[in-house]
């Protein structure tokens, strides 16, 4: 491995991942004890969401899926490439998992919409422009 360095930002987010899915395994148990929801009337991802009236952990567990990916495939690539030695590739890793640790904090928490899509939308254009000053030292 040319530069393990890039593998604890990936670690960092992992973990935020296993934290959220925790919090969202919390949430629905409390919820579905609660107000005595049997696991079996809801079987479906869609079927639990009409049932449950908090889907906030869910919802930014599925979050975690989806534009992170491209973030582990990049440092994978980064990982593995004598070329990409960058602190500043590295910072923008780092800054990239803050964000998304920010965004994973106010959609579990407090929820509001807009503050969620400003952290959102920083955290894509961060991972664009990561991509980009990847490929640029790449070539």
């Amino acid at each position: 491995m040319a530069h393990p360095e890039f593998l604890y930002p990936v670690v960092a987010l992992v973990a935020l991942t296993f934290i959220v899915m925790f919090a969202m395994l919390k949430e629905r148990i409390a919820e579905m004890t609660a107000r005595r929801i049997h696991p079996q009337s809801a079987p479906s991802s869609s079927q639990l969401s009409a049932v449950l009236k908090n889907t906030k952990g869910a919802d930014n567990y599925k979050n975690l899926f989806e534009l992170p990916t491209l973030f582990y495939v990049l440092c994978i690539i980064l990982m593995f490439n004598t070329k990409a030695l960058s602190p500043v590739l590295l910072g923008l890793a780092w800054g990239y998992v803050a964000l998304r640790s920010w965004h994973s904090f106010v959609h579990m928490g407090y929820n509001k919409v807009m503050h969620r899509f400003k952290i959102f939308l920083a955290s894509g254009l961060l991972l664009f422009a990561m991509w980009a000053l990847a490929i640029w030292q790449l070539t």
